[in-house]
């Protein structure tokens, strides 16, 4: 069997007509007219109306992304799965300016939650390349550490967001 190419234009029986937009080893992403993206297995049945040769040695985007992810999760920190607390699941936050003429803004709480672990990952690294500097001194990199301890102290109030308590915000403890 030939692997059809990005490009190549054919007819499902389910999906109707499409272009193929992806291709990996396994599966065809292909986007249909009627149905928009959906992946297909390559071994799946359908007409061929217009083959695009597969370029040798081609690697989809998903590939390259599957082994950057992996890499990262290998070597680093910053790509660990965090998971929203399941009450807040497709909730929204509603914010209500004090101006009633002014209008208020939505927005879907798993996208606000996703900014805090992003800013969670990033003080993180921070943090990393402060202890692990060169040009710092000891003090200099104590009293930095103090300044993430009370970022990190800042957002505790984001806590209830999080499903498990070990990836929770902690500042400073009080004596």
């Amino acid at each position: 069997m030939k692997i059809l190419g990005i490009g190549s234009r054919i007819n499902h029986p389910e999906f109707g007509f499409g272009v193929v937009t992806n291709v990996d080893s396994k599966n065809y992403w292909v986007t249909f007219m009627e149905k928009g993206l959906e992946t297909i297995e390559i071994s799946s049945e359908f007409e061929v109306i217009e083959a695009i040769e597969d370029e040798l040695d081609v690697v989809s985007f998903y590939e390259v992304e599957s082994v950057l992810r992996n890499l990262l999760k290998k070597y680093s920190d910053i790509s660990e799965v965090v998971h929203i607390a399941d009450k807040w699941k497709g909730g929204k936050l509603i914010l209500e300016p004090a101006d009633t003429n002014l209008v208020s803004k939505e927005v879907p709480i798993e996208s606000f939650f996703h900014k805090i672990v992003m800013v969670r990952d990033r003080v993180r690294v921070m943090e990393q390349k402060i202890n692990s500097s060169k040009n710092l001194d000891d003090q200099e990199k104590v009293d930095l550490q103090q300044y993430i301890t009370r970022i990190y102290g800042s957002l505790t109030t984001f806590n209830v967001l999080f499903k498990l308590k070990s990836d929770y915000f902690v500042g400073a403890k009080s004596k």
